[in-house]
């Protein structure tokens, strides 16, 4: 239902994203806000690379209260706070989306909401 769209008269992506994402025939959209770092807990981590698990723990969880999974997921909106390492944020989406290929967008932001939050990420997910 959720196809990668990548032109060949364009450059491939530039990471593990597709260009774009055409959804057919869905009829159950999940919109998600912004997901933060916090855990079940109340906690935040201090490290990134925890904080991207967290994020996409919620996500997951959110995911699954709609009846949907990763391959649902058409577009990530991921918010990072400069001079964090992006490396390990990119590592945990790639991680949880397993080979599913989703539009992907990347914005370094100077601050989020609450200073111990390093990064953030919204998506749209799409299912029959």
């Amino acid at each position: 239902m959720n196809r990668s769209i990548d032109p060949d008269p364009i450059a491939p992506p530039a990471a593990n994203y597709a260009h774009a994402v055409l959804s057919e025939h869905a009829t159950r959209w999940l919109h998600t806000s912004g997901v933060v770092p916090t855990g079940p807990d109340g906690t935040v981590p201090a490290d990134i690379g925890e904080q991207a698990a967290v994020v996409w723990s919620n996500i997951g969880a959110m995911l699954h209260d709609a009846g949907m999974g990763p391959a649902d997921v058409v577009s990530v909106i991921t918010y990072a706070v400069v001079g964090e390492p992006l490396d390990e944020v990119m590592a945990a989406r790639d991680r949880f989306l397993g080979d599913h290929l989703a539009a992907s967008t990347l914005v370094i932001v100077p601050a989020l909401a609450r200073p111990e939050w390093k990064m953030e990420i919204a998506i749209v997910a799409a299912s029959s």
